[in-house]
């Protein structure tokens, strides 16, 4: 399996801040070192590797995670506690992962 994060750089050239928190995450829980790859998608370049990922998978939001392998289809994740879940195998709450979610769709209501 390989992993690769798209983390972006703004037009402005700032940081992404989602991406910087998911990173910092990565790092409290040691889980940074089961990426592979971190590639950025700087907006002021469309030919930056992670735009090229970005446009290739039809990707939106930032970050995200490339999982690969071999013999199979990549899986794009936009949501980090599903990716840990689903590709790290780490307990996550739900609660946890619903604020993502919901962070990332402003126009659903949770019932």
């Amino acid at each position: 399996m390989h992993i690769t994060m798209v983390k972006k750089i703004m037009k402005d050239g700032s940081p992404c801040r989602k991406c910087a928190d998911v990173l910092t995450q990565l790092q409290e829980n040691k889980l940074l070192d089961k990426i592979d790859q971190i590639v950025i998608a700087d907006e002021r370049d469309p030919d930056s590797e992670g735009m090229i990922l970005a446009r290739q998978h039809k990707v939106e939001l930032a970050p995200f995670f490339v999982v690969e392998e071999e013999g199979q289809a990549a899986e794009i994740y936009t949501i980090y506690f599903k990716f840990v879940k689903e590709v790290l195998s780490e307990q996550i709450s739900e609660q946890e992962e619903i604020k993502e979610i919901m962070q990332q769709n402003p126009d659903i209501d949770f019932l």
